[in-house]
């Protein structure tokens, strides 16, 4: 990229920064508009409560804050790339998103919006392009070389159980019958159904099972609007409503950067909140499996004992391994938890309860934002170092320790 368009993009921060949300919402309705045939890979209730646009605006600013230092950057690339693949995002596709966004910066800036502007956000926007689509044509090979297949394929549910009132699982296997290679834990999956009669909207599920079962399992959480007039979540309602065992949906392969990174010798703090429980669990089986001896804790917030999912086999796996502890924290306990006793303490996860974890400990997180902003802020102030911290957003990926 030249120095001048470097400088040039440097300078269209602070519009940015000031503007953003608003540019990237002129952005997708232009799109949407003018080519429909994209709308499928992305979640409609997302683009309602405009979590996508504050998501994408933080996104096209860190990139233009550091378009002179792209390392910093690797991070966000690789777990952008992940999701692109996860969905089938293919080289054809950018150059709609080039198109619209850049008739979005010249609607938004108007007089403003200068040649050696938009010439500056073509030429970082095609860079920024082949980088994606350079690394996603390497994750579409790894899924050949690993799993065997690139895009959808049918599985079949052989299995449906519930594990909450708001939680049920999944069990899939091919429908070819072909062998499922292990997954990472933490990885996830996307799931394609015919939810609608104008196309088949795909979601991304985690996958809860240990790596190297004959199956994959998926958790979904039924999705409820927060707002009377926002949707409810289209797929995981068809899942609840719609399918069970005997019946087919198609299935991508594992994509997804969120997975263990601790070395064996190293204690691991897992924190999670309602569903984010699922790739923590796989995580949890695939650590308690490798036989090494260092402490791994599972802090488990849930709002009461009716949301608390996969007890029974969380409490198994506390039998049979030693070094394996685990709590329950309940924000709002039912007089029925209180009889039962079936939780350890009470409220929100606070500093007391964190100062009684290893800190030296690798943490991963996963739940509603607000838990995990919350979290890494008490974890930060508390001088954990942020190589120790991973974090994975269901959702739009927001920039969540800054919040």
């Amino acid at each position: 990229m030249s120095p001048d368009t470097i400088a040039t993009i440097k300078a269209t921060v602070p519009v940015l920064q000031a503007h953003g949300e608003q540019l990237t919402r002129l952005f997708y309705q232009r799109m949407f508009e003018n080519n429909p045939e994209v709308k499928p890979f992305f979640n409609q209730a997302h683009q309602q409560a405009g979590s996508q646009q504050k998501a994408l605006a933080g996104a096209i600013c860190a990139y233009a804050e550091n378009i002179d230092n792209p390392t910093a950057l690797a991070a966000a690339v690789e777990l952008i790339a992940q999701k692109h693949a996860s969905l089938g995002i293919k080289p054809e596709h950018y150059p709609i998103v080039g198109q619209n966004l850049l008739a979005a910066i010249k609607e938004l800036l108007g007089d403003a919006a200068t040649d050696d502007i938009i010439n500056a956000w073509a030429e970082a926007y095609q860079v920024l392009a082949d980088i994606f689509i350079q690394r996603e044509a390497e994750i579409y090979q790894s899924h050949e070389q690993q799993h065997g297949w690139q895009g959808f394929k049918p599985f079949k549910v052989i299995k449906r159980e519930d594990n909450s009132q708001i939680i049920s699982s999944f069990y899939l296997q091919p429908a070819d019958n072909q062998p499922l290679n292990p997954h990472l834990a933490g990885q996830y999956i996307t799931v394609r159904v015919p939810a609608t009669e104008e196309h088949e909207p795909m979601r991304n599920y985690s996958l809860s099972n240990k790596p190297g079962d004959d199956y994959y399992r998926i958790s979904v959480k039924r999705e409820t609007a927060i707002e009377s007039e926002a949707p409810h979540g289209l797929v995981s309602n068809f899942l609840h409503d719609q399918v069970a065992a005997g019946d087919t949906i198609w299935v991508g392969p594992p994509c997804g950067e969120f997975t263990v990174r601790t070395p064996t010798g190293k204690s691991m703090v897992m924190i999670a909140g309602g569903v984010g429980i699922t790739p923590l669990l796989s995580m949890l089986h695939a650590s308690l499996d490798k036989n090494d001896t260092a402490q791994v804790t599972l802090i488990q917030a849930a709002v009461n004992g009716d949301a608390l999912a996969f007890s029974e086999e969380i409490a198994e796996l506390k039998d049979n391994n030693s070094n394996f502890d685990w709590h329950v924290r309940y924000s709002e306990p039912t007089d029925n938890d209180r009889y039962l006793g079936r939780f350890h303490s009470e409220g929100l996860i606070d500093e007391d309860l964190l100062d009684s974890v290893d800190k030296s400990a690798d943490f991963y997180l996963c739940g509603p934002a607000g838990m995990m902003q919350h979290c890494h802020r008490l974890l930060t102030q508390a001088g954990i170092p942020s190589e120790q911290i991973h974090l994975e957003a269901f959702g739009p990926a927001l920039q969540l320790a800054s919040e």
